[in-house]
Parts: C-alpha cells; sequence; structure tokens
C-alpha cells in the first residue's frame, strides 16, 4: 500500500469515526454495536491473513504487545461508544486530538523520556483552556451531560496509556498482524462487557443507519484503520503522524454540522480553534522559535561583518 493512501485513509476513517459510532448506537446498544464491530473486524481479517499467508505470532512478547494495544482498543472505543450517547461528533474528535499531550506526560512518567519544555507546557496550557471553553457551554448537570465527557476523557487516557506502553514493546511483526492480534485480545473484554451491560439483541429494533454505520466501523474503523495507522507509524515521521489529529477535528465538525445537524455554537468555535492553537504550538513551537533565533543570531553575524 502507497504511504500516501494509507495516510489518507486514516486521516478520513479518523474524522468520520466519531459520526459513525454516534449513528451506530442510535438503534443498537453500545456496548453491542462495538462489540459487532470487533467481530466484523475480526472475521475479515482473518480471512485476509489467511489469504495473504501472514504469521500471527504468537510468544511472549507478541502478547506483550497485543495486550498494550488491547488497552488502548477496548478503553478507547468502550469509553467512546459510552460518550457518544451525550456528546456531538465534533467535540469527541476535539477532545481526542488531546491524546497526543497526555501521552507525552504519560511516557515522561513510564518511560522516563525527557522532560516536557517550557514551550510545550504552556502550549499544554493553551489546549486545556480551549477544551474548557468548549465545555463550558455543553456541561449540564441535569442532562447528564458531564458523563459523556468523563467517559471521552477516559477514552482519550486508555489510547494514550496504550500507545505509551506499545512504545516499550521492541518487536517488528506485520501491522495487519498487530491489528488482528490486538482485536483478538481485546474482543472478550467487548463480549463481557454487552453481557454485563446489556446481553440482550432485539435485532428488531436495529435501523438501517446504525446497521450500516457498525459495518462500515468494523471494516473501516477497526480493520483498515488499524492497519494503515501502524502502516503509518513505521514509515513516516511522528511529526508528519501528528498532522492527523489537527485535521481531524476540523473535519469531524464540519461532518457533524452537514450530516448529522449539530449545532456549531460560538463557545464550540472559539474553544476549538484555541485547542488547534494550542496543538500547534505543541508539536511545532519548539522549531519556530529556535528557527527564529537562528534566523536572529544569523542576521547580527552578518551586521556585524558590515
Amino acid at each position: 500500500m502507497p504511504v500516501i493512501i494509507a495516510y489518507l485513509a486514516v486521516l478520513l476513517i479518523w474524522s468520520t469515526t466519531p459520526l459513525g459510532i454516534i449513528w451506530s448506537s442510535e438503534s443498537i446498544p453500545p456496548s453491542l454495536a462495538v462489540l459487532l464491530r470487533m467481530i466484523i473486524a475480526i472475521i475479515l481479517g482473518g480471512i485476509i491473513i489467511k489469504i495473504k499467508h501472514i504469521t500471527i505470532p504468537w510468544h511472549g512478547m507478541a502478547f506483550k504487545l497485543y495486550s498494550y494495544s488491547a488497552l488502548g482498543i477496548f478503553g478507547g472505543m468502550m469509553c467512546s461508544y459510552l460518550a457518544a450517547s451525550y456528546l456531538s461528533s465534533g467535540i469527541m474528535s476535539l477532545v481526542f486530538g488531546l491524546s497526543p499531550i497526555l501521552s507525552a506526560i504519560l511516557a515522561r512518567k513510564i518511560l522516563k523520556e525527557a522532560k516536557i519544555s517550557a514551550i510545550k507546557q504552556v502550549a499544554m496550557i493553551i489546549a486545556l483552556l480551549g477544551l474548557a471553553i468548549v465545555c463550558s457551554e455543553n456541561i449540564t448537570i441535569e442532562g447528564n451531560s458531564y458523563l459523556g465527557y468523563i467517559f471521552i476523557l477516559l477514552a482519550v487516557f486508555f489510547f494514550s496509556l496504550s500507545g505509551v506502553l506499545v512504545k516499550s514493546v521492541s518487536l517488528a511483526i506485520h501491522p495487519l498482524a498487530t491489528t488482528i492480534g490486538s482485536l483478538t485480545f481485546s474482543l472478550p473484554l467487548f463480549l463481557m462487557t454487552w453481557l454485563v451491560l446489556d446481553g440482550s439483541l432485539n435485532i428488531e429494533q436495529w435501523q438501517s443507519k446504525s446497521v450500516w454505520a457498525t459495518l462500515y466501523l468494523g471494516v473501516f474503523g477497526s480493520l483498515i484503520g488499524f492497519y494503515a495507522y501502524f502502516y503509518v507509524l513505521q514509515k513516516l515521521t511522528a511529526s508528519t503522524v501528528t498532522l492527523i489529529t489537527l485535521v481531524t477535528p476540523v473535519i469531524a465538525i464540519t461532518l457533524g454540522i452537514f450530516l448529522n445537524n449539530e449545532v456549531l455554537s460560538a463557545s464550540l468555535l472559539y474553544g476549538a480553534l484555541i485547542i488547534l492553537l494550542g496543538l500547534t504550538c505543541y508539536h511545532w513551537g519548539e522549531n519556530v522559535i529556535a528557527h527564529l533565533k537562528n534566523k536572529h543570531s544569523t542576521r547580527k553575524k552578518i551586521n556585524k561583518r558590515c
């Protein structure tokens, strides 16, 4: 698969996933919708692996990788589906855009990575300020919308923690093998959650929009999306991959407005702009300042020579 195709696939799939989650949960219970999504992805992925003769390693190190990945898949997705009952797709995408920041904090604590610079700390504060503005108009105790923010923040936490833990495992295997192995490890967790929270099918209540959304998320959101993401991580620099988190909220908010009649309020617009500003400063602020310093020092040298 060409890298540019994989990159665009991740961008489009991540942008449409929040809306797909909301649609799939309209007439199918969230715990069942996400379970069906996993089953579809595993079945199709297993067929492809058989056809292409891809080996899925089943040893201690691979189990560790799958377990860490499954933490993000189960925790991130299950909490996202629960949040979909309270939040718009645009807000869900915006909050998920903060995952690189939380990942950096967790990596500092778990992997003992370098101290977070002052510029990045300021960028984090800016992004959190934007999130506070978004939440200010949407949180209501009476409507239980605060539960949506709790669920989506938990989803981001599990997703970020999983990504950090995966970095600690040095194992190069086929991206599709990683995908299917991780989905297989997460499937029992989804099954148990469905049995505890609901446990019923009630197929007669399913609407076609929810069914098609679940199929889309199973094929594209889970199978192709995870495969393309793992592939992109192997081929591109981290800074290029992080561009996705800046673009997807914009696309998700636009799709929510035009396809799901979601309202673009002033607080959502201003908050989104501040969050994106914070993320931009976080990813490239140090490079911009370093470039400006080098440019300034070069001018000084030229002036001295003159």
